[in-house]
């Protein structure tokens, strides 16, 4: 499945310029982009993607998992979805960028309680930025966030400005392994 998995990233999601022209969400410019929704929101990358997040957090005694919306938004669904057909149910839940200014005005949304072991999920890990404000909504709700993971690393700090904060972080795909398999590719 994870064979697959870079494909479909590779086939769907990962873009390259000789010239730096792909803004990023830290404001800085790159040669290379990866747009995950492509996959992420495809049936077949959907199915993948939650089976590979289950067999990371099977052992981790969480009861939910979630992320800043959107990109870790189908990241959830697809694991709560797969979790529950193993029989291991892991609940999905929001982390919005703002609260909302109707309703309770909530920035985590979904049926977690404050108490919970959770996991926070990241499409596309570069600063940590997204990850440690998603880290931080859970933790002032009351969560106990015991990892991060990501569906792709970009090796570009984020990973140790996360663990900074004291939380573990893996990654399905690293970025290594798509550039890897894009210049053998393209000769």
């Amino acid at each position: 499945m994870r064979e697959r998995l870079i494909e479909m990233l590779l086939e769907r999601s990962f873009m390259y310029s000789q010239e730096p022209k792909f803004k990023l969400a830290s404001g800085r410019l790159s040669n290379y982009y990866i747009n995950c929704k492509p996959v992420t929101m495809d049936p077949e990358g959907m199915y993948i993607i939650g089976h590979l997040l289950f067999e990371e957090v099977k052992d981790l005694g969480v009861t939910a998992a979630g992320g800043l919306t959107m990109g870790a938004d189908p990241l959830s669904y697809a694991l709560a979805y797969t979790s529950y057909s193993k029989g291991h149910p892991v609940k999905a839940f929001v982390v919005r960028k703002e609260p909302k200014d109707h309703g309770t005005g909530r920035l985590i949304e979904g049926p977690v309680e404050p108490g919970e072991r959770v996991v926070i999920l990241e499409d596309v890990i570069t600063t940590g930025g997204s990850s440690i404000k998603a880290i931080k909504a859970a933790s002032d709700y009351g969560l106990k966030v015991v990892r991060v993971i990501a569906l792709v690393d970009r090796g570009e700090g984020g990973k140790e400005s996360i663990e900074r904060e004291g939380i573990p972080v893996s990654a399905l795909v690293l970025k290594s392994e798509l550039f890897e398999r894009y210049k053998s590719r393209r000769g």
